[in-house]
C-alpha cells in the first residue's frame, strides 16, 4: 500500500512540477515564488542579399556546339537560353563546351554572325559591337580573295 501511495504522490508531484515549469512560476534563490513570463527567443531575421547582377552581354558571333548556341564576349561564355536571350554559361555548360571545343579548335572561323538574337538577359536589344572583342583587339579583316 505504501508503494502505491508513494508512486501516486511522486507522479502528482512530477505532473505539478512540470505544470509549474510550463506555467512560468519561478522559485527565486531567497525562497519566494513568483510568476515570470515565458520568453521565447525568436530566430534572427534572415537577410536576403540581392542576386549578383549578371553582365549584360550579347555575343556578336556564336556557334552551335551540338546542344545549344554558345558565344564569347570578352572571355566570358554565354548561351542562348529560353526566349532567345543570352545567359552566362554555368560551370557544367562551360565544361561541356570546352570538351566540344577541343575537337573544333577552328570554331571561331565558322561562327555565325549574330544578327538575329540580340536580346540580353534583361530583355533589352543590344546593338552589334556592344561587347568587346574576345582578346581586346579588333578582328583581322579578311582578304578580298579569301573564301570560306
Amino acid at each position: 500500500m505504501k508503494t502505491t501511495y508513494l508512486r501516486a504522490c511522486i507522479l502528482s508531484m512530477a505532473a505539478g512540477g512540470i505544470s509549474v515549469l510550463v506555467s512560468g512560476c519561478v522559485v527565486y534563490p531567497n525562497g519566494t515564488v513568483g510568476l515570470q513570463p515565458l520568453i521565447i527567443a525568436a530566430p534572427a531575421p534572415v537577410v536576403v542579399a540581392p542576386a549578383p547582377v549578371e553582365p549584360v552581354m550579347v555575343p556578336d558571333n556564336y556557334v552551335w556546339d551540338g546542344v545549344e548556341y554558345v558565344g564569347v564576349v570578352g572571355g566570358a561564355y554565354f548561351y542562348l537560353g529560353p526566349g532567345n536571350v543570352w545567359l552566362a554559361c554555368g560551370p557544367d555548360r562551360l565544361e561541356r563546351f570546352h570538351g566540344w571545343e577541343r575537337y573544333h579548335a577552328d570554331w571561331r572561323d565558322h561562327a555565325i554572325r549574330n544578327d538575329r538574337f540580340r536580346t540580353d538577359a534583361h530583355g533589352h536589344v543590344q546593338p552589334m559591337g556592344h561587347g568587346k572583342p574576345e582578346n581586346g583587339k579588333a578582328a583581322p579583316k579578311k582578304k578580298e580573295n579569301e573564301q570560306h
